[in-house]
């Protein structure tokens, strides 16, 4: 049994002791930044039972559960009374170990999406002594995240839920990875390894060729192009606020993922959900192939301008999803 503290609605921080990449490299004293909310359960053993692992997007933070919170009233898909939810910062954005947390900048190891995977097990383990969740949520680059550790780890998990996501990265979603990833590298100040005027402007540039990628064709075009003017302009001010070093080595994990031939290892009852309106993986090229190519696989093609953005709008699909959950026991 733990200690109800662990069991609050906020921020908290824990420290493994280390961490072992996938191409040997290690890293001592190791952050991982989470919250937890909902109701433990236990098994005859003592162990939770009725944990749910959500993963958010690209370098996004343990806070990215928000989205599910909703729902997560008594009745809702969600119910935090039958649930216990772990939201985690991922191995490589700020708060977590990261290149900026730890400093490391350019010098940080390089990792893949399993080394993510890993991370968040390995810390499961130690800090809950959890060897088995009843599922994970994982949004956008979450998805991808949930679709490794289902093939890795098939009995490690009852369910997966993936959102706007795909099994691999490709075509235009690949050329923008790439393009980021050329913008980042053309600045000379980059393998300095410290943050310069250049690398902040590199920044804003790099972050800014994502802002076409979130919501949906017909809400951008609804706007006027001086509204427009002035979103672009605030998107591109806020996100200078990322560490570029964080951004350089998540969107080249990103950009190598590609799990299309081990989508049979999985055992995990999969629900997929896609967007019609998703400018990053629209359901046609990403939903609906992955759904035929996963077995005890469901899809749900959601109707939404916000596009990319749609997991918070999950309520429009509240029904579905509640239908989904009640096919998992709590305990």
């Amino acid at each position: 049994m733990f200690d109800e503290e662990f069991f609050e609605n906020e921020k908290r921080d824990f420290t493994m002791e280390s961490f072992e990449f996938q191409n040997g490299e290690v890293l001592e004293n190791v952050k991982v930044e989470y919250m937890t909310y909902g109701t433990p359960k236990y098994d005859e053993n003592g162990l939770i039972c009725n944990a749910i692992l959500y993963c958010s997007g690209s370098l996004g933070s343990f806070a990215g559960i928000n989205k599910i919170l909703p729902l997560s009233f008594e009745g809702c898909p969600f119910d935090a009374n039958k649930y216990f939810f772990i939201s985690l910062t991922a191995l490589g954005s700020a708060g977590s170990c990261s290149p900026s947390q730890t400093d490391l900048k350019n010098k940080f190891p390089k990792y893949s999406i399993l080394d993510v995977v890993n991370f968040q097990k390995q810390f499961l383990a130690e800090k809950f002594n959890i060897k088995h969740v009843l599922g994970l949520i994982g949004n956008s680059m979450g998805g991808f995240v949930g679709l490794t550790q289902a093939i890795e780890y098939p009995d490690f998990q009852d369910f997966i839920i993936c959102g706007v996501s795909s099994y691999k990265v490709a075509g235009h979603d690949f050329i923008l990875s790439r393009f980021v990833d050329e913008i980042i590298q053309s600045d000379p100040d980059y393998a300095k390894g410290e943050l310069t005027y250049s690398l902040i402007r590199t920044l804003r540039i790099a972050c800014l060729a994502e802002f076409n990628f979130g919501l949906s064709k017909e809400a951008l075009r609804a706007k006027t192009n001086d509204e427009l003017s002035i979103e672009f302009e605030d998107f591109g001010n806020e996100m200078i606020e990322t560490d570029i070093y964080d951004l350089k080595y998540c969107n080249r994990a990103s950009m190598e993922f590609d799990v299309e031939k081990d989508l049979d290892k999985i055992k995990a009852n999969v629900l997929i959900v896609s967007c019609k309106q998703d400018p990053h993986f629209p359901p046609e090229l990403d939903g609906i192939p992955m759904s035929k190519m996963i077995k005890n696989s469901q899809l749900i093609v959601m109707d939404s301008e916000l596009g990319h953005l749609c997991f918070n709008e999950l309520e429009n699909i509240s029904y579905e999803l509640k239908e989904f959950m009640d096919g998992f026991d709590d305990c």
